[in-house]
């Protein structure tokens, strides 16, 4: 590490800035399968830099990326992901003249990962000194320069610039050295997983960048083509006597080591984190999520043992799941797998972690929120056909509703329908064109015990619905019903839950107990405690009126010992008059886990009714219906007020 003063450092607006690979990652979804084989792939950010920039905001750090994306779907993907991880975008550039980069990935084995990169003049590798923002740079605490990004000339100005700048203005600087010895051009277009091929050259151009780095991480491999030594002590040693910069060497399931001074007579004798036996399921991104876990610990001043056992506790999240950074865990996470640790060597099958990480990873909603419930199916297949009407109508009448939300809502976020496709799609276009939340059914209207519509398969049904669409699911449940109902039902809300989860869908499940039974103050409360005991944790709850206080007190009750991640719920209208309605919602809203209704009879029946006799026309029905559910949410915000997002 070169010596010398640096400037007193400024205060500092992010922890880390990550610098170079940029792509959308297609994974295989059928594993044990050739590449050639695979049949669906699921897609996510990939890329090092940009898996770091999203591991370490989801561990707390102020982080952000610096690279380009094209001007297109997949580099909007990004953009838009990335925003949601909470990472700093200012320094991505949109390149109007290339592609985003793509990695195509299968998982054969658990040794073998075929790989394809479509990086030929992709946008990321464009990167060059004009990217590299002086104010940016400077913000930062560390800025993280990866390997691939210095096989270029353009790309290597570029990292070299931010380097120059990080230091000037008192920061770090990390170096992930990230071989990947096709992307020097060392190995054929088939051969992406290739993770060492010895090159004089590499290791020359490696060398001359180490004395500029404050931390060096890689595996022994990547230490070997840094040091161009294939010896990993006598690695080190070369390394050490061009830098004074810690050293991490990453070792698979021996975890890792880390050198702070000379290097040992042993590399066994450096220091080292908590390690973790745990099954191999993926090791792409593994060092990725290794990289995030010891910078949260290193930038937050915890001592390098803890800095190795958060990077340690990361890799084994990563490598025990499929994807790269959809995989990455949080903080919260981390910390519940450090103090209580897992049963399961395959994290990923552990639910009380998933759990945690879907409710942490998971997109934000509004923490109000008013929806129009307009997929009644039998009703309105009724209306038609009493006043003589084709049942394809339906669907034009339920667009008619959808106008109506969308006008009361005016853009505002806390607005949505639950919508069905039985009769048709054009609803459901207009409704997601508009912005608004989405709840889709997938129960058999009316059915008790719980059916489905469509396939006995659910997560081949949900598969094919947008991943923003919010499953519903509505279930007749009384703690009194006899045995062989409720085990039934609670069998196919395990069932709808795990479909959910599996294709990456929200899920709300509505319990409606007083239609067959007491409903007193703890009769709900009481349902919701059974199922989350089963295991059953939907991300939102859809609950009818309660009668008296002391019923809402119990559903919070049972909420917060079951799941504390829970959204909240949304009354139900069960075609309660417009008054009642307003009475019920003043009289909960001192409930904060009721965030608003789902109202649809009591908005929409008598315009439908008019509309499917010909009494009503389109813009009657729209006005009609706004008026009402614009009352019921003018009721709703009286007695609570919108929220913020959550």
């Amino acid at each position: 590490m070169a010596d010398g003063p640096r400037a007193a450092a400024p205060a500092k607006s992010l922890d880390v800035i990550t610098i170079g690979r940029c792509s959308v990652d297609l994974y295989g979804q059928q594993i044990g399968s050739r590449l050639e084989d695979v049949a669906s792939f699921a897609k996510s950010v990939g890329g090092c830099p940009a898996n770091i920039a999203i591991g370490t905001a989801r561990l707390g750090l102020r982080s952000g990326l610096v690279s380009r994306v094209g001007d297109e779907q997949m580099g909007r993907f990004v953009l838009e992901q990335m925003r949601r991880e909470g990472v700093a975008v200012d320094g991505i550039r949109v390149d109007p003249a290339r592609l985003t980069a793509l990695a195509i990935v299968s998982v054969e084995s658990d040794t073998s990962f075929p790989l394809l990169f479509y990086r030929e003049n992709c946008a990321d590798m464009a990167l060059d000194e004009s990217d590299i923002d002086e104010g940016f740079i400077a913000s930062a605490k560390a800025v993280v320069v990866t390997g691939t990004h210095f096989s270029k000339p353009n790309s290597d100005a570029a990292q070299r610039k931010a380097m120059r700048i990080a230091r000037r203005s008192g920061g770090k600087v990390a170096f992930d050295i990230d071989y990947r010895p096709n992307l020097w051009g060392l190995a054929g277009h088939a051969k992406g997983d290739e993770r060492y091929v010895r090159s004089d050259a590499v290791s020359a151009h490696l060398r001359a960048i180490l004395p500029e780095c404050d931390l060096i991480v890689g595996t022994e491999e990547e230490i070997h083509i840094a040091a161009g030594l294939e010896d990993t002590r006598e690695a080190l040693v070369a390394i050490r006597s061009l830098t004074k910069g810690m050293i991490v060497v990453k070792r698979g399931p021996m975890g890792c080591v880390v050198f702070d001074g000379a290097i040992p007579a042993s590399i066994d004798l450096g220091i080292v984190g908590r390690g973790f036996a745990i099954e191999v399921y993926n090791v792409l991104g593994a060092g990725d999520a290794f990289m995030s876990g010891f910078l949260r610990g290193w930038l937050e001043g915890e001592s390098l043992e803890t800095a190795a056992t958060f990077a340690n506790a990361c890799g084994a999240f990563a490598v025990s799941r499929l994807l790269c950074s959809p995989e990455s865990p949080t903080f919260a996470e981390l910390s519940r797998f450090l103090e209580s640790g897992s049963p399961y060597r395959a994290l990923r099958k552990d639910p009380a972690l998933n759990h945690v990480h879907w409710a942490a990873t998971r997109r934000p909603q509004p923490a109000s929120l008013a929806a129009l419930a307009i997929d009644h199916r039998p009703l309105f297949e009724e209306l038609a056909d009493r006043h003589g009407q084709k049942r394809e109508k339906i669907a034009g009448f339920k667009t008619l509703a959808v106008e109506a939300a969308s006008r009361v809502a005016r853009g505002r976020v806390g607005f949505g329908v639950l919508l069905d496709s039985t009769h048709g799609m054009a609803p459901l276009h207009l409704a997601a064109a508009r912005s608004l939340w989405i709840g889709r059914p997938v129960e058999r209207s009316g059915s008790r015990p719980l059916d489905f519509d469509g396939p006995h398969d659910l997560g081949s049904r949900l598969v094919e619905w947008p991943v923003s669409h919010t499953v519903k699911g509505l279930c007749f449940y009384h703690p009194d019903d006899d045995a062989d109902l409720r085990s039934r039902q609670e069998r196919e809300l395990c069932r709808l839950h795990g479909a959910a989860r599996s294709t990456g869908h929200e899920l709300m499940i509505g319990i409606i107990a007083g239609r067959h039974g007491d409903l007193g103050d703890h009769t709900v409360a009481a349902v919701l405690a059974r199922l989350y005991g089963l295991g059953i944790k939907p991300d939102w709850w859809t609950l009818e009126p309660q009668a008296r206080p002391g019923a809402w007190a119990a559903i919070e009750v049972a909420v917060a010992a079951g799941d504390p991640y829970c959204r909240g719920v949304l009354m139900l209208g069960l075609g309660a008059s417009e008054e009642a309605l307003k009475e019920a919602l003043r009289a909960a809203a001192s409930c904060p886990l009721l965030k608003g209704f789902a109202i649809g009879r009591t908005v929409f029946e008598e315009a439908a009714s008019a509309w499917f006799a010909g009494r009503l026309d389109d813009e009657g029905a729209v006005t009609a219906m706004e008026q009402r559910f614009g009352a019921l949410v003018e009721a709703w915000h009286k007695a609570r007020g919108p929220g913020p997002v959550m």
